[in-house]
């Protein structure tokens, strides 16, 4: 029996990096998982990989900015698994970088849409089923970049992963008394493959790795394991924070 055995999780950003990483995870800690990306057939793969080693999990293919596409994965957990009790709104993009007064309107919009509009959307209908279900934990994906760092050219990507550390705290205080936590959990440079579109290059990543009191950067599975304990009773005392689990990128200067 594994640490969420009879639990319902959504895992949205679900098809690569962090969020395949948790989906598996979660499911085999006995979990029941709802994966969501906007890739169907990356989906498909996850849900058997994890079919294969005992676990339960079902797709929900569509477009996290989409409104409909929170309530549909909402509404699977529901009517496949009998509720829901976690979720991990992970899914996120860069957006456009560059100069700040380059930065189109568009592609400023997208970015906030991206990381921000939809974890709204994403805790709009899954807070009301965790409320039924008398707890819950929501975990957002934030980052170190405009909590402790600042980094040129990021100015869309950093005000919307900011912003998601104020609706945690909103949420938080707004559910706590009904025992739904929220917390983030801001990652320091991961190898996955946004990671990979940021720095193109072996400098750029060797660059990027030595910013990290480790000296190197993180695999997704070790950010599930961060995401596991936020998700679990291990972390029943804890909402309403920006969880670093960033390497030490925050407090090094070597």
């Amino acid at each position: 029996m594994g640490i969420l055995a009879d639990k319902v999780a959504i895992v949205t950003g679900a098809s690569s990096g962090i969020g395949r990483a948790t989906a598996q995870l979660f499911a085999h800690e006995g979990a029941s998982v709802v994966v969501v990306a906007r890739r169907q057939a990356e989906l498909d793969e996850l849900v058997s990989q994890i079919e294969v080693h005992g676990g339960r999990a079902i797709a929900v293919a569509g477009d996290v900015t989409d409104e409909s596409t929170a309530q549909r994965a909402v509404e699977v957990a529901v009517s496949r698994f009998g509720g829901l009790d976690i979720s991990f709104n992970n899914a996120g993009t860069l957006g456009e970088m560059g100069s700040t007064p380059e930065v189109s309107a568009t592609g400023w919009r997208d970015t906030l849409e991206t990381n921000l509009t939809s974890a709204f959307f994403g805790a709009k209908y899954q807070i009301p089923q965790m409320l039924r279900r008398g707890a819950g934990s929501v975990i957002f994906t934030s980052t170190f970049v405009g909590y402790t760092a600042g980094f040129p050219g990021a100015a869309a990507y950093a005000a919307s992963k900011a912003g998601l550390i104020g609706l945690t705290q909103v949420l938080a205080t707004e559910f706590g008394p009904q025992s739904v936590r929220v917390n983030a959990l801001l990652p320091g440079g991961t190898d996955t493959p946004m990671a990979a579109q940021m720095n193109n290059t072996p400098e750029a990543m060797a660059q990027v790795a030595n910013l990290h009191a480790l000296k190197r950067m993180a695999r997704p599975e070790e950010l599930a394991q961060a995401a596991l304990f936020l998700a679990s009773d291990a972390s029943s005392f804890m909402t309403g924070s920006a969880m670093l689990v960033d390497g030490g990128v925050s407090i090094n200067r070597t």
